[in-house]
């Protein structure tokens, strides 16, 4: 996945590589336990995660999460086209996960977090 990565991928990379989001240092495709988490930040442990439509409702994603969790890990998901369409709420939303706060609840029409990321960003 590392060599391969979507388009998604790429730019929420190229949002969080290199200490650019408010200098927080971000790895990927780094791996937690048997997992292999998209994007983590260890210091605040957060896991941040692309969705492509494959990933709607698995009972994988939901195990790995609960895993992540009880690691003490938040996770964020994120849809793939909310990533490319509203990269800046994106990266909005991982900053105030990030200052371990939530930010306002978006209008549906301005992202539309997965239903696991929804959880996890307003616990």
């Amino acid at each position: 996945m590392r060599q391969n990565p979507t388009e998604a991928e790429r730019r929420l990379w190229s949002i969080l590589r290199a200490k650019r989001l408010s200098g927080f240092k971000f790895r990927r495709q780094q791996v937690l336990g048997w997992y292999i988490a998209d994007f983590v930040n260890l210091e605040h442990r957060l896991v941040v995660e692309a969705d492509g439509s494959q990933h709607a409702e698995s009972a994988e994603d939901a195990e790995r999460d609960a895993w992540f969790r009880s690691q003490e890990f938040s996770v964020l998901r994120f849809w793939n086209n909310d990533i490319l369409a509203r990269s800046e709420i994106v990266a909005d939303a991982i900053w105030h996960a990030l200052q371990g706060a939530a930010p306002p609840l978006p209008a549906a029409s301005r992202l539309s977090l997965s239903r696991k990321g929804r959880g996890a960003l307003y616990e």
